[in-house]
């Protein structure tokens, strides 16, 4: 069973009352004798025969990632997702009857065809018992472990296929070359293993060459559990050439075969493929899953199914548009997937090393001189264990219908770490993680994600002072306004969360993202574009993301955004008591905000530019400037009145629309936030179950940032939000507009908050219930309520 520490497990050595020994482990990292060049995957085994039962903890953790079999069973996966200076390990606590048995790990080094987020030292395999009498039993680099290659994988690049991909290369497991039965320790080609370096604890350690500093993991494992099946959409006995080229059309459909196929996938009815059959099968698999799918085949040597996955059909073939996401017939299937090619073995069990993603599935089948039986497939759901806690519902059935297409977007995108998507990138960025935070927050009580989240973005600082615009990753990339959201998502954690103390470890950090931005203000006071992609939002007339003068110039969107930055951190360094830290803060915010109305103010049209030539406008600005905090009554009444009622704005898109949401919240127009969603609420009849990336044509159809709709049913229109550090103190400002009921639970650190609210004739009345020990108060035009813990009766003129 795996188990979480939060600590060294061997601080307590004699190694450690030494400087220069501490934080030593008492295993060693192994490898392979003859150091394959990656991509390479290898097996190791140690053989065991206990007299007597035992019970025991290890520790273990692979680079870059490991299976881990006892008695032929896997018993969990890793290493967690981090870096070189974060290395994760797992832990755990095992119980062994006597006699004989047998540990193996299936250890996988890919390089440069893992995916991108997948970083690296050296490849190897660390294992460590706590106790020092059972490390000659199980220790690396003590007990006499072995190690073999399984030759049978091989990569192939999809980098230059038609889109950016950053999952890792395709993976073609030829089953005549596979080392079948690995798992249980059996096999030949067994070589003692080669011993590395030392494990060393990532916290103590005074002098290191290039190491993994070990670090104990922070997340439970993943989900792991099987998925519905699905269902058969069509079977087809395609032409000769690339199936990719070929639509997929109704007249080609073969109904005979259907049921046949659909026993197979529904009822583990195993299906027989004659000899020289060639088959292309599409499953519809009905929602978004991220699996590993595992496909289980006798007989039919020399034959090869391939299985793909893909996001949703496309209208023609150079894959720019998909039209209905439930849409079949007469599209083009292609995806990213996987080759299987059995070698005539009975019940062959084919597994990829990483999941795999999306909502169909294409298996083309080509048998050779020897029937095939698919016996089963399996797909074994995995994400992080994410659960919709709260309930929402309210009188307008379109708000409440929208929801578990967030949930599914966020769950889909909430892995090791959080990541805009899992289909194409699998990368975790700051400015998508601070919404997919946010939701999260009115989702669950679970915040180990978001901690970590913050933290891995943290330790990615570059010496400019900012954090890399995504983490982990091999490649490093800058995105300036994604250190800003950074800086915005320790404010968040620290109004819904009660850690001052984390908050607190991670200001430095804080600070020093504002210390670059300082140092790029020119004589005006003005920052002028950081070096790096200054990617704002996906508008279409914005060249890549970018708004005007954000390459080059002065942009008033990234300046406005610094402003509102600067607000909250000044809110921040209050609440940790640093209060000349916080009036100075406050400070070069006003002063940036005078600067902005001088340079960027339209007076004839009552709006802020994006440029200092006035030439462009966007709901970027406005909203940034209102939510800054620091923009005059005066100019702040115009701004509102231009957001509602301009037409030639730059419209933020589906990422971005949050904080014009927020914004719309912040002026009391919560029927502009219901009417904003209207994409969210044609979702469904186009077919998505979860939330796409952009407005069409959109690459990606799963991409969390499109969930924040979610927290602004919670946060906005119940209106349930912290105001002090730590959630202690609840402001419920509901705003029903249209609306004539709402009803919501809200986890929180304390218990849960629920509010039930409907209007009857001109009165709001409803119960609010508050945790134990949290106190707040109820807002609604104009007249304030004070709440109490417990249950809470209010009736207000609406």
């Amino acid at each position: 069973m795996r188990i979480i520490i939060d600590r060294d497990p061997y601080l307590g050595r004699p190694e450690n009352a030494n400087g220069w020994t501490r934080g030593l482990w008492p295993a060693a990292w192994i490898g392979h004798p003859e150091t394959p060049t990656p991509p390479s995957v290898v097996a190791y085994r140690q053989r065991m025969m206990l007299a007597s039962a035992v019970a025991l903890r290890i520790h273990v953790s692979a680079d870059e990632r490991y299976e881990l079999f006892l008695d032929g069973t896997r018993i969990g996966r890793g290493s967690e997702r981090g870096d070189p200076h974060n290395w994760f390990f797992e832990t755990y606590d095992l119980a062994l009857a006597a006699g004989p048995h047998v540990m193996v790990a299936l250890v996988w080094s890919l390089g440069s065809a893992a995916p991108v987020a997948q970083m690296s030292v050296y490849p190897g395999l660390l294992v460590a018992p706590q106790e020092d009498k059972y490390l000659p039993l199980l220790a690396t680099g003590v007990a006499e472990w072995e190690a073999t290659i399984l030759s049978g994988y091989h990569f192939v690049d999809v980098a230059a296929t038609r889109a950016y991909y950053a999952v890792g290369a395709n993976v073609v497991i030829d089953g005549h070359a596979f080392a079948w039965g690995f798992e249980r320790g059996t096999g030949t080609g067994w070589q003692p293993a080669r011993v590395l370096d030392p494990g060393v604890n990532g916290e103590t350690r005074a002098e290191y060459p290039p190491l993994h500093l070990l670090k104990p993991v922070t997340l439970p494992p993943m989900l792991d559990q099987l998925s519905p099946p699905g269902n058969v959409r069509i079977v087809t006995a395609p032409a000769d050439g690339d199936v990719a080229l070929i639509p997929l059309r109704r007249d080609d459909h073969l109904p005979s075969e259907q049921a046949a196929w659909r026993a197979w996938l529904h009822d583990g009815q195993p299906l027989t493929l004659p000899p020289e059959t060639y088959r292309r099968v599409v499953i519809d698999l009905e929602r978004y899953v991220c699996a590993y799918p595992e496909l289980v085949v006798s007989g039919g040597n020399d034959s090869s199914i391939r299985v793909h996955w893909a996001e949703a059909l496309f209208c023609e073939p150079e894959a720019t548009t998909k039209g209905n996401r439930n849409a079949v017939d007469d599209h083009y299937f292609l995806g990213l997937g996987d080759t299987f090619l059995p070698d005539g073995g009975t019940e062959r069990s084919f597994r990829p090393l990483w999941w795999r993603c999306g909502r169909y599935l294409e298996l083309v089948v080509t048998t050779a001189a020897e029937a095939l039986t698919l016996d089963r497939l399996l797909v074994h759901e995995t994400r992080y264990p994410l659960e919709m806690e709260s309930t929402f519902a309210s009188s307008d059935p379109r708000l409440e219908q929208s929801v578990p297409i967030m949930v599914r977007a966020l769950q889909m995108c909430a892995h090791e770490t959080y990541m805009d998507c899992p289909y194409y990138e699998q990368l975790m960025y700051a400015g998508d993680t601070r919404l997919e935070v946010l939701v999260t927050y009115v989702m669950t009580r679970d915040d180990r994600l978001p901690r970590k989240a913050l933290r891995m973005f943290d330790v990615s600082r570059l010496p400019s002072g900012l954090t890399q615009s995504r983490y982990p990753s091999r490649i490093t990339q800058i995105i300036p306004p994604f250190a800003l959201w950074w800086v915005a998502m320790v404010y968040d954690y620290a109004l819904w969360r009660d850690d001052l103390s984390f908050v607190r470890s991670l200001m430095p950090g804080v600070r020093a993202v504002l210390d670059r931005f300082y140092s790029l203000m020119n004589s005006d006071g003005l920052v002028e574009a950081p070096p790096g992609w200054n990617f704002m939002d996906w508008v279409p007339e914005w060249v890549r993301g970018v708004p005007p003068d954000g390459e080059l110039g002065v942009s008033g969107v990234i300046n406005w955004q610094l402003a509102l930055v600067l607000t909250q951190v000044a809110r921040l360094e209050g609440w940790l008591g640093e209060d000349e830290l916080a009036t100075r803060t406050s400070k070069r915010a006003a002063t940036l905000a005078a600067q902005l109305s001088d340079r960027f103010w339209d007076g004839e049209r009552g709006l802020f530019a994006d440029d200092l030539q006035r030439q462009h406008f966007s709901e970027h600005s406005q909203c940034l400037a209102l939510l800054s905090g620091v923009l005059d009554a005066p100019h702040a009444q115009r701004v509102a009145a231009g957001l509602l009622r301009a037409t030639d704005l730059a419209r933020t898109t589906i990422y971005f629309s949050h904080y014009l949401l927020e914004a719309y919240t912040a002026l009391g127009h919560i029927d502009a936030l219901v009417d904003r969603l209207q994409l969210w609420f044609d979702l469904p009849g186009q077919g998505f179950t979860t939330t796409p990336e952009a407005p069409e044509p959109s690459r990606s159809d799963c991409h969390a940032w499109g969930s924040h709709p979610l927290y602004h049913y919670f946060a906005s229109i119940i209106g349930i939000r912290p105001t002090t550090p730590g959630f202690r103190h609840v402001e419920v400002r509901p705003q029903l507009g249209r609306l004539t009921a709402v009803h919501g639970t809200l986890p929180h650190p304390r218990g849960q908050v629920e509010v039930e609210l409907r209007v009857e004739h001109t009165t709001l009345t409803g119960e609010i219930t508050l945790p134990n020990g949290v106190a707040g108060n109820m807002i609604s035009g104009g007249q304030t309520v004070s709440l109490t813990s417990g249950r809470n009766i209010v009736a207000l003129s609406s």
